[in-house]
């Protein structure tokens, strides 16, 4: 591992969380793998040796669970989604090199061997512990068939994770008020041998290796109170027959823990990677043991845990190569509110693609709304604001005109030079695609391509060659040459997000081979000199589509909660709860810590300017002055506020939030309002511009 900037001279193995093979995919899930897929493209593109790897988690608790509800076996039961998930990913242009899962051979063996050197080491250690037990049928409670109470926060947690409440990893015996889940009757604590990794053999190496790591903030950062602490040693064996059984002597009764061999399966994914394409194109002992590699992995922010803390330490205990990065993001809400699978509140993945979208355009909503560890909302409506303003409006309709102008007047690439400004700004994109990858912001990356482009439609504005083509040809084939060369560019730059439109407009312009295989450099490389007629690369999502979308949406959710009422019980019992005012939405159960809202740089403006944008139903185009500087604010306010009586409004903006591009415009900053009809925030007083809210 280096902390040399990309490209490396070393492999790199870039890896997502793998997805538990217990259910559908819906488009939260999918945040994850289309970034690890959208950040293997760009490392590649900066000519980065890559792996791309993953697999199906097979094993575990609840998979057990849900297969003898269904009269299979876990194998059949695992196996069905797993199949499931490797047809799914590359519909949305997530191709992984390897997609294994951790019940194959490879990973079996592979887990066994790492064990075995921790018991060489004297890592491993038994020890007698009270393990939850169902007297009814007389069977141990291994994690998710035991629920009850969280001994450190006091919320409702289940065998092996408080999820409801401060998201502490929970050791057997440690829940409190034990209950089963096959009978629901209360449990009973029993004593058992089980086998524990001896974390605290790491603590003084994690603190080092948390110094060391790179990736997003809240990876680095929120391990440090478990690191710096007592750290706890990991049980690593389960009282139950489905998992991969535990290697040492005399212990043939027990599995061990799901969370030992999922992550292992990173290895064996790049192993059998190796083995399928030769040692000689990527040697998987390079980056894992033997060599040097950059191991990168893309998770959700629910596993930090996980991989900054339990993996680096069964890494290091057999002898393994560390982690250079890992990159944990937010979740994805729909609308505001947190995806309900049991409500049938999702967008599922299947149902995206049943619309006839192309998977692009998910592909860019999920990756460049936000910074990449923040939460993102999933609205239709959103979505439509998106696609029509920076996709359809901005990049494909640069890309339209300019090819089509240059078809029609020169039959491709006119025969003259790229312009000083032109390469300049080429350049430019270039290396803020670097920075951006070397910072391991996907976003920013990303939105070189579509910076780039609204640069060309300015361009090709100001300099308007239909007038030129018969006043001064020479000019008009300079400026047209210019702009196909632009489009090249924005093709290279955003085949990493957008790897079906960009080899859509790589073979408009009739280049050889695949954009998939083109490197940074290529985005200077002169475009073919003839070329057809192009097409579009993407279509407008109308509001009629947006209704219809929003209409199933409800109906399903209106069916799942119908279906759900009618299996609940009431309680008559105790007191009568104090209804909640209706129309509000209920308080979120996240909280944030003091530190996180110190980070927030809320600020009083003044509002000096507020006009609608052409062509967008909602939004309104703000300049606002903050003190120190004049922001441009996009607000959907257009319809909710008479835009010309707000110039001279005092109001509050969030001025730290990362731009974002809406409907063509960028907005530096988020203005605060309330409910549905946007009722401005502002102060009591008269606070002046630039004042910090606190």
């Amino acid at each position: 591992m280096s902390h040399d900037d990309y490209p490396t001279d070393h492999p790199a193995v870039v890896t997502c969380g793998l997805p538990y093979a217990n259910g559908d995919l819906h488009i939260g899930h999918l945040r994850t793998y289309v970034s690890g897929d959208t950040l293997a493209r760009s490392l590649r593109r900066l000519g980065q040796q890559t792996a791309f790897v993953s697999g199906s988690d097979m094993h575990g608790t609840p998979v057990a669970v849900n297969a003898e509800k269904k009269g299979v076996t876990p194998e059949e039961f695992a196996l069905e989604y797993h199949e499931t998930y490797a047809a799914t990913f590359p519909e949305f242009g997530i191709e992984f090199d390897n997609y294994g899962h951790t019940h194959d051979d490879t990973n079996t063996e592979l887990t066994r061997e790492f064990v075995r050197e921790w018991i060489e080491n004297d890592h491993i250690y038994e020890k007698e512990i009270q393990v939850a037990w169902d007297p009814e049928v007389d069977q141990p409670l291994p994690d998710r068939f035991v629920e009850g109470t969280c001994p450190y926060c006091g919320e409702k947690a289940r065998g092996d994770e408080c999820d409801e409440g401060c998201q502490r990893h929970l050791e057997p015996g440690e829940i409190e008020d034990p209950v089963s889940t096959i009978t629901g009757n209360p449990a009973e604590y029993r004593a058992r041998e089980h086998e524990f990794l001896r974390l605290s053999d790491f603590q003084e190496y994690l603190k080092g290796f948390l110094g060391r790591l790179e990736g997003t903030d809240n990876a680095r950062n929120q391990p440090k109170e478990w690191v710096e602490g007592e750290l706890q040693d990991l049980c690593i064996t389960r009282d139950m027959d489905w998992g991969i059984e535990y290697p040492g002597e005399g212990k043939e009764d027990l599995v061990l823990y799901v969370w030992v061999d999922a992550p292992i399966e990173y290895v064996a994914s790049t192993k059998q990677y190796s083995e399928r394409v030769g040692e000689e194109v990527f040697d998987w002992t390079e980056p894992w043991r033997d060599g040097d590699g950059e191991l990168i992995h893309v998770i959700g922010r629910d596993i930090i845990q996980h991989h900054t803390v339990f993996w680096p330490s069964m890494l290091r205990g057999a002898g393994y190569n560390e982690p250079r990065a890992v990159m944990a993001s937010g979740f994805v809400n729909l609308d505001g509110k947190a995806f309900s699978t049991s409500r049938n509140r999702a967008i599922w993945a299947d149902d995206y693609l049943a619309e006839g979208f192309d998977p692009d355009l998910l592909r860019y909503y999920l990756v460049t709304t936000g910074g990449f560890q923040q939460d993102v909302d999933f609205s239709w409506e959103r979505f439509q604001e998106r696609v029509n303003g920076e996709l359809v409006g901005n990049f494909g309709n640069f890309v339209y005109r300019s090819l089509l102008f240059a078809h029609r007047n020169f039959e491709g690439t006119p025969a003259a030079d790229v312009s000083e400004e032109v390469l300049a700004e080429i350049d430019d994109a270039m290396e803020e695609f670097r920075d951006g990858l070397n910072d391991y912001s996907l976003r920013e990356a990303s939105q070189t391509g579509i910076r780039l482009s609204r640069f060309g439609n300015e361009y090709i504005q100001r300099n308007e060659p239909w007038k030129l083509v018969d006043e001064n040809p020479e000019e008009a084939a300079q400026v047209i040459r210019d702009c196909v060369q632009l489009a090249k560019a924005a093709a290279v730059l955003l085949e990493p997000i957008l790897p079906h439109a960009a080899e859509r407009l790589w073979a408009q312009l009739e280049e050889g081979g695949s954009v998939h295989g083109a490197r940074l450099k290529d985005c200077l490389d002169a475009p073919p000199e003839n070329f057809g007629e192009p097409e579009a690369l993407f279509e407008k999502v109308e509001d009629e589509r947006v209704e219809a979308l929003n209409e199933k949406l409800e109906e399903r959710v209106d069916t799942a909660n119908a279906d759900a009422n009618e299996e609940e019980t009431v309680d008559d019992g105790g007191e009568d709860a104090p209804e909640a005012p209706t129309g509000l939405e209920p308080l979120s159960e996240d909280r944030i810590g003091f530190e996180e809202f110190q980070d927030l740089d809320v600020r009083v403006g003044e509002i000096e300017l507020a006009e609608g944008i052409e062509g967008a139903d909602d939004l309104a185009r703000l300049e606002v002055n903050i003190g120190v500087e004049t922001r441009q604010i996009v607000a959907g306010i257009k319809r909710l506020h008479d835009l010309d009586t707000l110039p001279g409004t005092r109001v509050v903006i969030l001025a730290n939030l990362e731009p974002a591009e809406l409907f063509g415009v960028e907005s530096n900053g988020m203005l605060l309002a309330a409910g549905e009809d946007a009722d401005l925030l502002t102060t009591l007083g008269d606070s002046e511009p630039g004042t910090k809210i606190r």
